[in-house]
């Protein structure tokens, strides 16, 4: 749930479509600021030229547009959306069909929400837009910094509802079928809990595509180091770039799964203790691990019987959400308009 959330609250929402006759995408308006960002970005980018507004995606009942979404990434972004047109054409393409998706995806399900008649009380709302606000320390707060990075506030609200909508429609509707085998229960207690590694982190999130070939060089000559011998903590100590770690060799002690990025925790509880991994891709770049120690369940079966059955639902809910929406966006016919 905490990576549907997070996807909603950096690409934001929009509209569901359940209205019989078909909803045409978003045109935006000259002068206003979506309208300017599409333009700029049109400089980098043709396909986001506003006045031609091309069709990104269609469904059976809506078509997504360029302008559906600049203005969503005008009134999420805010000021900080004139950075994208550095990022050049083929990742600026690749982002606008990805938030295209987005946008087509909570449409289909909002409109599944609103089908079941779900809806969320003015409590819930304000709890959740409570959340948000506390983080920012206080509503004030909060508000000012949507306002001085021209994020728009209706939206952000709209957003919050509609997170909420779709949270509670998924729970009673998608999420409360997940079912956990005692075959599974069992394979997770005898499985290994916890992991002790240490590991090297090469950043390449947020850096040109120009220079990725050169940090996985450099991880490779690193790793060839430390599988000839070379002290490993030392060789962290030196190279990392995880501030986190760095000081204490790389060293993260008796992490349990699902609390580490998925090929990072694969590669922490696969390679045998002692030794060390190839190189491991993240969304942060390219690390390499070894393996100091792995620990197993030490209460017995049926007292640990409950959080076991509970992680293993929770690590279910990815696959079956991806699984929902595909069947959704099926049905209703949701594809790339080709140009």
């Amino acid at each position: 749930m905490k990576k549907i959330i997070a996807l909603a609250l950096v690409l934001g929402v929009v509209g569901a479509a359940c209205s019989p006759k078909k909803i045409e995408g978003t045109r935006l308006v000259a002068g206003t600021p979506a309208y300017q960002l599409a333009k700029n970005l049109s400089e980098v980018l043709p396909l986001f030229d506003p006045d031609k507004n091309a069709v990104l995606f269609e469904a059976k009942k809506f078509t997504v547009t360029v302008g559906d979404v600049t203005e969503v990434i005008q009134n999420t972004m805010g000021n900080a959306a004139s950075q994208l047109a550095g990022r050049g054409p083929a990742a600026l393409k690749s982002a606008a069909l990805q938030a295209a998706v987005q946008i087509g995806e909570r449409r289909l399900l909002m409109a599944a929400a609103e089908a079941a008649k779900v809806s969320v009380s003015p409590e819930e709302l304000n709890k959740a837009q409570a959340g948000q606000y506390e983080k920012a320390g206080g509503e004030d707060k909060f508000l000012e910094m949507l306002k001085t990075n021209n994020v728009d506030v209706a939206f952000f609200k709209k957003m919050v509802s509609e997170e909420q909508t779709i949270g509670k429609y998924l729970e009673a509707n998608v999420f409360n079928k997940i079912s956990v085998g005692e075959d599974e229960l069992q394979k997770a207690y005898a499985a290994d809990k916890t992991a002790t590694v240490r590991h090297i982190l090469l950043l390449t999130q947020g850096k040109p595509e120009s220079e990725i070939p050169a940090i996985r060089k450099k991880m490779e000559d690193i790793l060839a180091r430390a599988n000839k011998g070379e002290d490993f903590a030392a060789l962290a100590r030196e190279f990392t770039e995880d501030p986190g770690s760095k000081e204490n060799g790389g060293l993260y002690e008796n992490f349990p799964r699902g609390t580490m990025v998925k090929s990072f925790e694969n590669a922490a509880f696969t390679v045998p203790v002692g030794e060390i991994s190839g190189i491991v891709e993240t969304k942060y770049g390219f690390h390499i691990l070894k393996v100091e120690n792995r620990m197993k369940e030490t209460e017995p079966f049926e007292k640990v019987r409950a959080g076991i059955e509970d992680g293993l639902k929770l690590a279910k809910r990815a696959d079956v959400y991806e699984k929902f929406v595909a069947g959704l966006k099926s049905k209703a016919g949701f594809a790339e308009v080709k140009s």
